[in-house]
């Protein structure tokens, strides 16, 4: 063996350098396991007696800590198989195989490299050269027996595990509100505020059946939620910060507030780039579930419930998600209802229209997944008062029980806000008298730690003030629901659940939430008319039919008698006039307004209606002009005979707008001296035979 390896390394291969690669799996293989790190830095010594210097041996441990799974971030290992291809590496050193690579993809990989470039490879057994296909076989057997060792030391990690958690006596990490007790048992977190904060998260979603409305009102109250640190600085202690969606619904799908033990919710898979991600593992696949197993904040039954819950409340398209949580806008059947035509759900699509946000029941399946038109598309406004109509005369002989269910409610979920209210303040006021015994305890002498000391203090005093304050204020502001006149106004509300539901102050999620206790879905289809099928919780059914909305042009459109008033005074009567005389009659226009002179015109306009002034053209009426050079005077004389009323005239427009009416056989007879008399003396003309004057 000796012989045969010094047969392979030759001068062509000594003027080459000799690189050595060491590796450990991690970090604390490299502070414990020293002795395998010694061994491989020993190889320089092989590498000596094979003949290359020492100045020529390169060390390569630049890869220590990381595992040798894959050659994915070994940037030690990248840069040995490029100085391999590129032809500057005589041997490659390594304590063995499983050091270089455990994944026989970048194992191979390095030996075609190195068998195309006449680079040795050498480990604690002997030189081998790529080239040659015995070396090559055994070089080859040892890379898969090196992969197999890793499944097989993982497999008998992971079987042990697997073995003590289907007895449920694996210590898992637990979540926030579950600590292990000292013989083992899982228990409630004792600090009292951390078990107050997850109940009233649960408690809040059981009522609300949506994680942003739990997330709302801990923002809207300003309570804080507690977060252990898992890992580095801090490790194990407890920060409080805002509640955000994420972690709310991290908490509701944790089965260990359940009370329930689980093994095997995720798994590692790989990314496109090779890196590691956690995957989800439906339920029906947890290795171990072992249902209460443990105190919890739930039970089983109410966790599967929330599963549900959570799952209908995701938003997409088709058929699963009829029936989705209530959300914002005042589309009342924001998430039931079903196209009649493809049988889809249809969204909510919202739409200012005069001022109004309106809803529109839109089915777009089609349109989004196969490029089409859009199913139909509905006007929400009727649709929702049709339906409104229908609940108050399904659920008005339970008005009574509803409001008094509302004002426990309310009573409960004042006495919860107050409570955790209180709490943050004692912790405030623990803190602030934490770091006052701190400064108190500090060397006055020690100025720089004595001033940070007490710049805490004054900041937790600061903070315990601000939270007191509050939480009076709030007190104060609760009391106001709770009073009697509250609970008067509560109770009258109950005798018609009419008023009720039409409050104003209802927000729109609370008539949606109300609606989804009794209805399951609404079927739509719009024809001549929208015929709307209603199934009831239960399977009872309703059908309705109802008229189409009507478009906005037919909406603003004026009425048929407003168009024939108009036209009928103006026979008598200016557009001014006529803006006056239908107020008094009692008409306005579509939005509700009175009539105005310029929408009388706008109306005699758009219906082709005569104005005054072709009316009186039309019946031989006169102007001002025409009247004056018929009796040989001027039209100044003619507007102050007509002012003075000498002449009958007719108003067309403003006071001075007028026509008159004609003077046939009618001459004017002048004063003396040629001049035309202030009061117009006319006698009536007597026609000849031959029709002269």
């Amino acid at each position: 063996m000796s012989t045969d390896r010094y047969q392979k390394v030759t001068p062509d291969h000594l003027r080459r350098d000799a690189f050595l690669y060491v590796r450990q799996s991690s970090l604390r293989q490299v502070f414990e396991n020293t002795e395998s790190t010694k061994r491989q830095y020993a190889l320089r010594d092989r590498a000596v007696s094979l003949g290359w210097p020492i100045e020529r041996i390169h060390v390569i441990d630049s890869d220590l800590g990381l595992s040798g799974s894959s050659a994915q971030h070994r940037d030690g290992f990248q840069h040995l198989v490029s100085e391999v291809a590129i032809g500057h590496a005589g041997i490659v050193l390594g304590l063995e195989v499983s050091r270089l690579a455990r994944n026989n993809a970048d194992w191979h990989r390095l030996i075609e490299l190195a068998a195309l470039t006449q680079t040795l490879i050498l480990d604690e057994d002997g030189v081998y050269d790529p080239a040659y296909f015995n070396d090559r076989l055994l070089l080859g057997l040892k890379g898969t027996m090196s992969e197999a060792e890793l499944h097989v030391l993982k497999a008998r990690l992971q079987g042990g595990m697997r073995n003590k958690a289907r007895r449920g006596e694996l210590e898992l990490p637990l979540p926030i509100g579950l600590v292990y007790h000292p013989d083992g048992s899982v228990v409630l977190d004792p600090d009292q505020q951390i078990q107050d904060s997850l109940r009233l998260l649960f408690e809040t979603y059981r009522q609300t059946q949506s994680a942003s409305m739990v997330v709302r009102r801990f923002r809207r109250e300003g309570w804080l939620f507690p977060r252990r640190i898992a890992r580095g600085i801090g490790k194990g202690e407890v920060h409080w910060g805002e509640l955000n969606t994420s972690r709310a619904l991290q908490i509701l799908h944790n089965p260990r507030y359940a009370g329930a033990f689980v093994y095997g919710r995720t798994r590692v898979g790989r990314k496109a780039d090779m890196t590691a991600t956690q995957l989800k593992v439906d339920q029906a696949d947890w290795q171990v579930l072992i249902r209460d197993a443990h105190v919890g904040y739930i039970n089983w039954a109410e966790f599967e419930r929330n599963q549900l819950s959570l799952k209908q409340s995701a938003t997409a398209f088709g058929n699963l998600s009829r029936g989705t949580m209530p959300r914002e806008g005042v589309g009342l059947l924001q998430g039931r209802v079903i196209c009649g035509l493809c049988g889809k759900r249809m969204r909510v699509r919202y739409q200012e229209v005069s001022g109004k946000i309106e809803p529109y029941y839109v089915c777009l399946d089609d349109s989004a997944h196969r490029a089409g038109k859009p199913c139909q598309s509905i006007r929400g406004r009727g649709i929702d008062d049709t339906i409104s109509d229908l609940l108050l005369e399904t659920v008005a002989p339970a008005a009574i029980e509803v409001a008094l269910a509302v004002e426990d409610e309310i009573a409960e979920r004042i006495e919860q806000a107050n409570a955790m209210r209180t709490k943050q303040v004692e912790r405030a006021r623990y803190d602030a008298e934490l770091a006052r015994r701190r400064y108190m305890h500090v060397d006055p002498a020690n100025r720089m730690v004595a001033d940070a000391l007490e710049a805490d203090w004054n900041h937790r005093l600061r903070q315990l003030d601000a939270l007191q304050q509050e939480h009076d204020r709030q007190r104060q502001s609760d009391q106001g629901l709770l009073g009697d006149e509250a609970r008067a106004r509560i109770r009258a509300l109950a005798e018609d659940f009419a008023v009720v539901w039409n409050d104003e102050r209802i927000e729109p999620v609370e008539r949606k939430r109300m609606l989804g206790l009794l209805v399951e879905d609404v079927t739509l289809v719009k024809a001549q008319r929208i015929s709307i099928q209603v199934r009831f919780r239960g399977g009872r059914t309703t059908s309705l039919v109802t008229d189409r909305p009507r478009p906005i042009a037919a909406i603003r459109k004026t009425l048929p008698d407003v168009v024939r008033t108009v036209d009928e005074l103006l026979e008598t009567c200016t557009d001014r006039q006529v803006a006056l005389r239908l107020n008094e009659l009692g008409y306005t226009n579509w939005r509700g307004q009175s009539f105005t002179f310029k929408k009388v015109t706008t109306i005699r306009i758009a219906y082709h209606l005569p104005s005054r002034f072709e009316r009186l053209r039309k019946r031989g009426m006169l102007t001002g002009d025409e009247l004056a050079r018929q009796l040989g005077v001027s039209t100044t004389t003619i507007h102050i005979w007509g002012r003075a009323g000498f002449l009958k005239r007719h108003l067309y427009g403003n006071k001075h707008r007028c026509l008159y009416e004609p003077l046939n056989n009618v001459v004017l007879v002048p004063g003396k001296g040629g001049r035309k008399p202030t009061s117009p003396t006319f006698i009536v003309a007597q026609p000849t035979e031959q029709g002269a004057i």
